[in-house]
């Protein structure tokens, strides 16, 4: 609909939220999906690629194979080594001059997520993630030595308030698809700007998900970084026209009425799953 308001008034959607600050987005690009095999060298040949692009920061959820149940203890330490093994592999590839971020996906206990922030102290992250399910979190943000990020199921700025209150994070998370649309983006924005939090949307998705968060980031006084599914399909920045513009991590917002892009018809059905 906003992009519809947009074209009507021919304004980038951007000038529906206020006016940009910036129009050209920073990204980090997350490989956790493109990563195959899910071994330490493979995620670090997948962050390899992503350097080589230009992009200067990368997330991965290293433990996306944790059990649902946590009481084989033998069991969850292993797992916990091993994504710890990926994340070094990818921090050495990065080196000193780039960013590292792990998304842990709820996937530990309050003890064990009370651990983790000490374990990963080495290798310096950008922030660390969604350790273990909303009620735990303030005691884990307090715990950890780096920053941490959340907030990607939350829906509306109801949803938010109370999380931000609780001192859960240090970087909100909204995702535009999930937390209540562009608008609803905006307002958690600016309750988390109350909060002197940074926000820094959730969207490993599709170009046309991410330019709608990037038009409401353009006016965001305390945005941060805005998530790129990196790696998963070569056609990705054709499934939008024109195609989708990200030069070093950085999108850049074209100027055109409403979201400034259209879905290309042909490339969707090209790659459609019958």
């Amino acid at each position: 609909m906003w992009d519809i308001v947009g074209q009507a008034l021919n304004v980038p959607a951007y000038d529906l939220f206020g006016g940009a600050l910036q129009t050209t987005i920073r990204n980090y690009a997350n490989i956790n999906r493109s990563t195959d095999p899910r071994t330490p060298a493979g995620f670090a040949a997948m962050a390899a690629l992503a350097v080589d692009a230009g992009l200067t920061t990368v997330k991965l959820a290293p433990w996306d194979d944790m059990p649902a149940d946590l009481s084989d203890a033998t069991k969850v330490e292993e797992i916990t080594k091993l994504g710890i093994g990926r994340a070094s592999a990818v921090c050495k590839v990065l080196g000193p001059e780039r960013h590292l971020l792990l998304d842990a996906h709820t996937k530990f206990d309050w003890a064990r997520g009370l651990e983790l922030p000490g374990r990963l102290a080495p290798l310096n992250l950008f922030w660390l993630e969604e350790v273990t399910p909303v009620p735990d979190l303030p005691a884990i943000h307090h715990q950890a030595t780096m920053p941490s990020a959340g907030g990607e199921l939350i829906y509306g700025a109801s949803g938010f308030r109370p999380y931000i209150n609780a001192g859960s994070v240090d970087i909100v998370m909204p995702d535009v698809k999930y937390c209540g649309g562009m608008l609803e983006l905006k307002k958690i924005a600016t309750l988390a700007e109350a909060a002197a939090l940074k926000v820094s949307p959730h969207g490993p998705a599709s170009p046309v998900g991410n330019v709608a968060a990037a038009h409401v980031c353009a006016g965001m006084q305390n945005f941060l970084i805005l998530e790129l599914s990196y790696g998963e399909v070569p056609w990705r920045a054709e499934l939008i026209d024109p195609p989708e513009n990200i030069d070093k991590g950085f999108l850049s917002l074209s100027g055109r009425p409403g979201l400034g892009v259209k879905l290309n018809e042909k490339t969707a059905a090209k790659y459609q799953v019958r």
